[in-house]
């Protein structure tokens, strides 16, 4: 009974589908340099890169140079140092022109600047600093595809969508103001297409 009573929620629920993304081969991404123990999504946690957006060289030379300074010993825009990363810090990162592409794989914890615990959370990264920087609305339509195919693939509850600086309160202004302020409208869109 139980077990059909589940069948029967699950063909309720709706399908989302993969959102178009560009896939780590397709960027030519480098193998993580450092080993990480997997984990288990349960948050979905946004960011926003925090420099000022740049349209060149294209995407994926962005990518390659973005993963070349996270797999090493270097230092953040305000000066202070940072160690060598795994990988990309984040598991997805969205263009200014609204493409998205796949970054850290998302079985593994990603990396913070500050001290909020990553595990479990998947981390999407909206590019440039969106406290000045416009949040277009090509990045909002990605933004609000991926995260609600994430909290269907996951079953992550909209509850769990939030920004950066609520884990790091005081350390950060990440995602930006102006993503920040999406965040409530984008949880009421999961909630309501997932009917959950």
């Amino acid at each position: 009974m139980l077990a059909t009573l589940l069948v029967s929620v699950l063909a309720q629920e709706p399908q989302v589908a993969v959102p178009d993304m560009l896939t780590r081969a397709e960027w030519r991404a480098r193998p993580p340099v450092i080993s990480l123990v997997p984990h288990r999504v349960k948050k979905i946690t946004v960011h926003h890169a925090g420099v000022a957006r740049k349209k060149e060289p294209e995407f994926a030379q962005r990518l390659r140079n973005l993963q070349a300074w996270s797999q090493r010993d270097d230092f953040l825009a305000g000066g202070r140092g940072k160690p060598a990363w795994s990988d990309i810090p984040y598991h997805y990162y969205i263009d200014w022109d609204g493409t998205a592409a796949e970054c850290r794989e998302i079985v593994f914890p990603g990396d913070t600047n500050t001290t909020y615990d990553v595990w479990g959370h998947a981390l999407v990264c909206l590019e440039g600093s969106l406290s000045t920087d416009e949040f277009t609305p090509s990045q909002k339509k990605s933004l609000y595809e991926l995260v609600t195919w994430l909290a269907w693939y996951y079953r992550v509850p909209s509850s769990e969508i939030k920004g950066h600086k609520d884990y790091a309160p005081g350390e950060t202004d990440c995602p930006g103001d102006f993503v920040y302020a999406e965040l409530p409208a984008l949880r009421e869109h999961v909630k309501r297409v997932l009917g959950r």
